[in-house]
């Protein structure tokens, strides 16, 4: 079976990929499902490819597959891609009212698989253009625009809650392959997965593709520099949820306390301390911002202060896959304090 990654990197890293052999197969995985499944939206090549201009990235790909297999319901395209503007661009802007303008079209299950499908690509777009990046191609932008970040007001190192706006399901109404889906028991317990087991398959891929970037410790980045990625992500991407989650893990495997704090609070522009989590604080801001910002120069940088390339693969993946973790926070529920 074709990987589509591998395809679109000229297998550029794939050995390396071998070392996180769930994350690989299960991004795979969850291109299979949200495009190869019978089930799949009508729409998704059409929503694929004006994803892949705005992000710059494998454009010629999807745009043929949307010429192959066109969307044929105008309003529904119209609308699908209307809510791929706010999640690829203005993620923590996105409302209940943007749902709702959805239901109209969509029912819950096709929506939680649009979340999916968008925020997917936000994932994989990032990956492709980080892999050619650092295996030395320079990439020149021809003129996809880049994610508009605004952020919301209140950060918070608290636990937080959360709430859908999209009905999640009942415990009484999850199926076996509904709690095969969660991966964890307990996950059962949260609105959060009980929303996006609507789609079962595209949450098992997604949850094994998570576990293995971030708890997959044979080499590579450390688990605290996983998790700062993941923080700093969170942060410039406005999502409060994901942000609080994130730094109290990298508090848990030695992150400075203190540091994790003032990025909380203050924002992704501070000073961490050292050269080499700055270098990758510049490399998360550049390829959450827009991945054309990942660029040569900041390759450079995470090579300078002793990234190798096994290091660079892991920090791409986590800040890639917060990209996707965060757009489906922010545009299919909010924060709860």
């Amino acid at each position: 079976m074709t990987d589509i990654i591998d395809l679109l990197t000229n297998n550029q890293f794939a050995t390396i990929r071998e070392a996180r052999p769930n994350a690989k197969a299960n991004a795979q995985r969850s291109f299979d499902v949200l495009f190869d499944d019978p089930n799949a939206l009508p729409e998704r090549y059409a929503v694929a490819e004006h994803v892949a201009r705005l992000h710059d990235t494998a454009v010629d790909f999807y745009a043929e597959l949307a010429e192959e297999d066109p969307a044929t319901d105008p309003a529904r395209k119209d609308a699908a891609i209307k809510f791929a503007d706010l999640l690829v661009l203005r993620p923590a802007d996105a409302t209940a009212a943007d749902v709702g303008a959805l239901l109209e079209l969509f029912d819950e299950n096709e929506i939680v698989t649009l979340a999916q499908l968008i925020s997917f690509l936000s994932f994989q777009l990032r990956v492709v253009h980080g892999i050619q990046t650092i295996g030395g191609l320079d990439v020149a932008s021809t003129g996809g625009r880049g994610p508009i970040i605004t952020t919301p007001h209140e950060f918070s190192t608290a636990q937080l809650g959360w709430k859908p706006w999209v009905k999640d399901l009942k415990k009484s109404e999850l199926t076996a392959e509904h709690h095969e889906a969660l991966i964890k028991p307990e996950r059962a317990n949260m609105p959060y997965f009980r929303l996006l087991v609507r789609n079962p398959q595209a949450l098992k891929a997604r949850t094994l593709t998570d576990l293995d970037i971030f708890y997959n410790i044979q080499g590579g980045l450390s688990r605290a520099e996983r998790e700062l990625a993941a923080t700093i992500t969170s942060r410039l991407n406005g999502c409060p949820y994901c942000a609080s989650v994130h730094q109290q893990r990298a508090k848990e495997e030695g992150a400075d306390s203190e540091i994790l704090d003032r990025l909380i609070f203050d924002g992704a522009d501070i000073d961490l301390g050292t050269a080499r989590w700055n270098a990758l604080r510049d490399a998360t801001r550049a390829l959450t911002r827009t991945p054309m910002e990942y660029d040569q120069v900041v390759v450079g940088k995470l090579h300078s202060v002793g990234f190798d390339d096994a290091e660079l693969l892991d920090h791409l993946y986590a800040t890639a896959f917060f990209n996707w973790a965060n757009r489906l926070m922010l545009s299919l529920g909010h924060a709860t304090y």
